[in-house]
């Protein structure tokens, strides 16, 4: 994550896409690892998951619900990226969405609710900061 304070603004907010794409399957190699030790069905994968352990239930959400959270995370983003936000605010929810996106997907398998809507909360608040930040220079309003 260092990395990505030294580089410039707008190659930052395109790397973090990137991470952000990759933290989607992060979760789902403790899918696979389930999936592998019950015996994988290719001809109905999805019927699995409610065999698996509750840990890989629990990953398979926290995978299913990154796509979601990277539907907003991505616009954010490149919107910040596209209207050139280059400010320690800006940087700051990139970082903070990645990190809170990272923890909730630890949080969510280890089941710890609290501390996993927490992280939803915090990486939301980064998307919006994002959007914000970008809409206002867009609209030239202060």
């Amino acid at each position: 994550m260092t990395l990505l304070t030294q580089l410039p603004m707008p190659a930052t907010l395109l790397v973090s896409i990137v991470i952000a794409a990759v933290l989607v399957y992060a979760p789902f190699i403790l899918v696979g690892a389930a999936r592998l030790q019950m015996g994988y069905d290719m001809s109905a994968p999805r019927t699995m998951t409610d065999k698996m352990p509750s840990y890989a239930q629990r990953a398979n959400w926290a995978h299913q619900n990154a796509f979601e959270s990277l539907a907003l995370f991505a616009p954010a983003a490149l919107m910040a990226y596209v209207t050139g936000q280059d400010s320690t605010i800006a940087l700051g929810a990139v970082m903070a969405y990645l990190i809170a996106r990272s923890l909730y997907s630890v949080f969510y398998i280890l089941d710890i609710p609290l501390l996993r809507s927490a992280m939803f909360a915090t990486g939301s608040l980064a998307i919006y900061t994002l959007f914000f930040l970008s809409c206002r220079t867009a609209l030239a309003i202060g």
